[in-house]
């Protein structure tokens, strides 16, 4: 008997050093109680995966949760999921293309005109190593929805936002930043050889170069912008990879993928937290790795690239520098 005791042992200390491990790096919960009654949310992409744990989470907190979608079919679902779940019934669903400037354009108005109040814009969606599509005005797909959709967006809502201070902007990236590289020669891939992993990195470097240039010219008016990176989850977001596609790689890598993969809810947990937490009222311009504050890369707190990285986005999308208003936008040629 006493023979299968020593195999026992090792075998559960295994299982339980593995499920420790995990836990240590799947970043664990949102540490913060807060609740956010009477407080209203955005939440782009929010009809599947992070978007979609990450709006249930803040409708438990008793937030006004609005779901940000292109798809209103999804949309309407999640948002009646989250509803019966939480029992909290404001959960709604509206439509939000970002690869359309005409519909963030529509969509901003619709939320100035309607909602007395914006607390929390959660800058969510995302698309992932897609072929080389364009948007509707002629953007490369990852940089126009991942970065300059959101620039857009979060600029159309900053009045509302600084009415309704204090209150915050929260700006998913990715550790795939330190990667990246902003060509200003070629920001949407027109003249060279189109790379999906090097489109998708740039795309998330302009994202920590946004929140730390808005985080700038927000000082002293009560909001916040912080950027993350959530971790790598289990969510349709790898659906365009090749390793997503792979029976083999699903099978010989299922254990390490267990272990080093969030899964949606877990990875909903930093963006909660930056959300709700009340020790982060005051914290900006900042990028989370989890729930950890952390250094960027180098290339994301380079204060002159980001300055001109706004100028151009404010240029393509037809921004108007000196006031901050909407113009009509700048299509890109075909």
């Amino acid at each position: 008997m006493n023979r299968f005791l020593l195999p026992v042992s090792v075998v559960g200390t295994v299982i339980g050093g593995t499920v420790l491990l995990k836990d240590y790096v799947a970043g664990g919960a949102c540490p913060s109680k807060a609740t956010i009654p009477g407080k209203t949310v955005i939440v782009t992409g929010a009809n599947t995966g992070i978007g979609k744990q990450t709006a249930l989470e803040l409708a438990k907190r008793g937030g006004n949760i609005i779901l940000a979608c292109r798809d209103m079919e999804k949309c309407e679902a999640a948002a009646k999921d989250i509803r019966g779940e939480t029992l909290n019934p404001r959960v709604r669903a509206q439509h939000l293309d970002l690869a359309s400037l005409k519909s963030i354009r529509e969509f901003a108005g619709k939320i100035i005109k309607e909602e007395e109040r914006v607390d929390v814009l959660v800058n969510n969606a995302a698309v992932m190593r897609c072929p080389h599509w364009t948007t509707e005005d002629g953007f490369e797909m990852q940089f126009g929805v991942n970065y300059l959709g959101h620039f857009l967006l979060t600029n159309l809502l900053l009045d509302k936002l600084k009415a309704s201070a204090p209150s915050r902007v929260i700006n998913l990236s990715s550790l795939a930043h330190v990667a990246g590289r902003i060509d200003f020669d070629d920001l949407n891939w027109k003249t060279k050889k189109y790379d999906t992993k090097a489109a998708y990195c740039q795309s998330k470097l302009a994202v920590v170069l946004f929140t730390k240039e808005l985080s700038r010219r927000l000082q002293g008016s009560g909001v916040t912008v912080n950027a993350l990176h959530p971790g790598v989850a289990r969510t349709e977001l790898g659906r365009h990879t090749d390793m997503h596609k792979s029976a083999f790689s699903s099978f010989t890598l299922g254990p390490f993928f267990w272990l080093l993969f969030k899964s949606p809810q877990l990875a909903a947990q930093p963006s909660t937290y930056l959300a709700v937490a009340e020790e982060l009222e005051s914290v900006s311009g900042k990028y989370f790795d989890g729930l950890r504050e952390k250094a960027p890369s180098p290339e994301a707190e380079d204060e002159e690239v980001a300055r001109r990285l706004w100028a151009e986005s404010a240029h393509l999308v037809g921004l108007d520098m000196a006031h901050g208003s909407p113009g009509r936008g700048h299509s890109l040629p075909r």
